[in-house]
């Protein structure tokens, strides 16, 4: 048997090898980039939150006058949030 045949074969086939080996790497560092920006969004919604639950927690303990214009703050600030989260 003629071994000379297969040389060619295994050359194409190791080039295909390496292609595909290059192609999953790629594709795995896009979807790193799009994990690491999804924990980026998720970690701002988490400090979001409890900052505000910070906020009204302490609305909630606070057994003053100062309740209301605390809320109404709150609700105004939450519209601006709104409104740059709209703008990005």
């Amino acid at each position: 048997m003629n071994l000379a045949v297969l040389i060619p074969i295994a050359g194409i086939a190791g080039g295909v090898a390496i292609m595909w080996m290059c192609f999953k790497y790629l594709e795995l560092r896009i979807t790193g980039r799009k994990a690491l920006d999804d924990v980026a969004r998720e970690t701002a919604e988490k400090k979001r939150l409890e900052a505000r639950v910070a906020i009204l927690e302490r609305i909630v303990t606070d057994r003053g006058i100062q309740t209301a214009d605390q809320i109404d703050a709150l609700v105004e600030r939450d519209a601006l949030d709104r409104e740059s989260e709209q703008v990005r």
